[in-house]
């Protein structure tokens, strides 16, 4: 696992059959050598797309802290989630700030949709110290975005 001193990519999509609706997540890691790390995929059988694009995130962080503990990595190895989602990219690289600073109220003084989920990303982006979010346009041909897409959507036709 040296390798993975120059960086570990996390790419992550969800997928969601109504809005709610049955849903799936999928995640894929891999080093800065291209190298896959894992990749992780589930479903539920009532949910929303946004809970789905937050899972993939979610699955991921959980599996690469795991490594990172087990390996005694260091914890200022970069580490960048790539995700179609401007929900989760803008969420955890713009608005998790401000709902803290007030007691997790958004601007209106209402609870954020999706709280607890908020929050568990909010404790992954603590323990990585050198983490970066990354906006991929989806269905244009990201190949790692596409992968995660069909694994979501395979995990999601699996429920039917």
């Amino acid at each position: 696992m040296a390798s993975l001193a120059q960086g570990i990519a996390i790419f992550s999509d969800g997928a969601c059959r109504g809005n709610p609706g049955p849903g799936g997540w999928a995640c894929l890691c891999q080093n800065h050598q291209g190298e896959i790390l894992f990749e992780l995929c589930g479903a539920e059988a009532l949910t929303t797309n946004n809970k789905m694009e937050m899972m993939g995130a979610i699955q991921g962080f959980n599996r690469l802290k795991d490594i990172f503990i087990s390996d005694r990595l260091p914890i200022d190895v970069p580490v960048f989630l790539f995700s179609d989602s401007r929900y989760v990219i803008d969420g955890l690289s713009s608005w998790l700030d401000g709902w803290k600073r007030r007691g997790w109220k958004k601007a209106d003084n209402k609870e954020p949709e999706n709280i607890e989920l908020w929050k568990l990303l909010d404790e992954f982006r603590s323990f990585f110290n050198n983490i970066k979010f990354i906006w991929v346009k989806g269905h244009a041909g990201h190949p790692q975005n596409e992968y995660c897409d069909k694994l979501a959507t395979k995990s999601l036709a699996a429920m039917s």
